[in-house]
């Protein structure tokens, strides 16, 4: 597994609009994350659609968080933003099993490893990200 740039800027962001709180524009969040600005719109495209952001019009306008900072966790953000979590492609298929599943041997230890990577995610949240001042 490893978490493409997607999935860290879309932290980033999300980290960004929970430390502001308000609605911050997309260019002040890109600029602010040093995240290129056409990526930055791609990504809190996905966010919206996700329901993680709502966006604002207008003079004060901007992405705002939908929830509670400590309501999001690493786990359900990346699992939005990243192709798969799994550790490895037998783990990770959606459709159909491993052909190999009934007589892999390996197979138990990869399966247990996306559960750890799982819970490990699932206990950082926003907050977690947030600077401590």
């Amino acid at each position: 597994m490893i978490i493409s740039t997607k999935g860290r800027y879309a932290l980033r962001i999300l980290t960004e609009l929970a430390r502001r709180g308000d609605c911050v524009p997309l260019k002040e969040l890109a600029g602010e994350q040093d995240v290129p600005f056409k990526y930055a719109e791609a990504i809190v495209s996905n966010l919206v659609k996700a329901g993680f952001v709502e966006s604002a019009r207008g003079k004060n306008g901007g992405y705002k968080l939908t929830r509670a900072p400590e309501e999001y966790t690493l786990a359900e953000v990346l699992r939005e933003t990243e192709t798969s979590l799994a550790a490895t492609d037998c783990t990770g298929r959606k459709e159909a099993e491993c052909p190999r599943a009934a007589t892999c041997p390996t197979l138990p230890v990869w399966k247990a490893l996306d559960k750890t990577v799982y819970e490990f995610l699932s206990g950082y949240t926003l907050v977690d990200l947030m600077p401590k001042n």
